[in-house]
């Protein structure tokens, strides 16, 4: 069942599709370079061929390792610094089977088709990988070119869709004067001015589609082309280590949430265990009912709360048709 009307087909034109990405696309590899000292070759195996028994092998230095081996780094003496007496002595080793646990993982991009680390990735709980087909870049382009021929009609749903968002997540109040004082009136990711007249974007912080509402706490101020670019994105996503932590200090948002996985604003599931909170959101959206599908189902994949629960009016042919949707449903809705 579409989300949406489609209102325009982007036609791909004499794609090329690589022979070593051709399905690819929902695979998680593991990628590390080899562990032999002095060898800089790196190494890429699907993940899930380390559940078992396994032999990685490098066609550069020609060794090969496998589950219990360890390699030798160096011998060392630890010694007393005024008697200069040997403590204890022995051999620095790397285990293998705990270096590749640790390894990165890495999956092809179904546009580009280059093999790039998970964090390049949206989520998406229903895919295998549980990372989104496209890289961000590849993505933002792309709704780029889409969005140039949006026509009224889906700027409207998409204003129906924004309010139902914030039904769940609470009121929309921010200071515009505040938060750009709080940046300096600069873009938070690049430090580009956004003095000027539209040139500032105000940011979710936390992304409204996990029911988080736009507040003076809970906003970034971004440039138009780096607002583009985080979306619906999870500040772990988007920004690096120092930016969550300059971002928790500039916010009062705990660090800890800020760089951990997408949460769901728990002020939003304590409303929807109400019944009566339910009824209203499916009377008041019963137009858009393939999202409140969408919502129910990613607040069940990351919380396991099915909200339709709360109700005892909520149709069975509703409950049936949001399971449907579970396997196939996009991650993804607009900010």
């Amino acid at each position: 069942m579409p989300r949406r009307a489609t209102y325009t087909d982007l036609i791909k034109i004499n794609r090329v599709v690589p022979a070593n990405s051709r399905g690819n696309g929902d695979i998680a590899f593991k990628g590390f370079q080899c562990p032999t000292p002095g060898c800089s070759r790196w190494l890429f195996y699907h993940a899930a061929a380390f559940s078992g028994e396994y032999t990685i092998s490098c066609d550069e230095c020609r060794e090969s390792y496998g589950p219990g081996d360890s390699i030798k780094l160096y011998d060392y003496e630890l010694t007393d610094r005024e008697s200069s007496s040997v403590i204890e002595a022995g051999t620095m080793e790397l285990v293998v089977e705990d270096y590749i646990h640790e390894a990165a993982l890495f999956k092809y991009c179904i546009v580009c088709y280059t093999l790039k680390p998970f964090e390049a990735f949206g989520h998406h709980a229903a895919r295998q990988t549980g990372r989104q087909g496209e890289c961000r870049l590849c993505k933002t382009q792309y709704n780029a070119a889409k969005n140039q021929t949006r026509i009224a009609d889906q700027f409207t749903e998409a204003a129906q869709k924004r309010r139902l968002l914030v039904f769940l997540g609470g009121s929309t109040r921010i200071s515009q004067t505040m938060i750009r004082r709080r940046y300096d009136n600069k873009c938070f990711k690049c430090g580009k001015d956004v003095s000027a007249e539209g040139a500032a974007q105000f940011d979710h912080t936390l992304p409204v589609r996990y029911f988080w509402p736009m507040t003076t706490e809970n906003a970034t101020l971004l440039c138009a082309e780096h607002n583009g670019a985080k979306g619906a994105s999870w500040p772990s996503e988007f920004y690096t280590d120092g930016e969550l932590r300059t971002l928790a200090l500039k916010t009062g948002i705990s660090y800890d949430l800020l760089r951990g996985e997408p949460t769901v604003n728990p002020d939003a599931l304590v409303r929807l265990r109400d019944g009566a909170v339910v009824d209203e959101l499916v009377v008041k959206f019963a137009h858009y009912m393939d999202e409140v599908f969408l919502i129910r189902n990613r607040i069940l994949d990351l919380t396991a709360f099915d909200f339709f629960e709360s109700s005892a009016n909520i149709s069975q042919v509703w409950k049936d048709r949001a399971n449907e949707l579970r396997p196939t449903q996009s991650a993804t809705t607009s900010e």
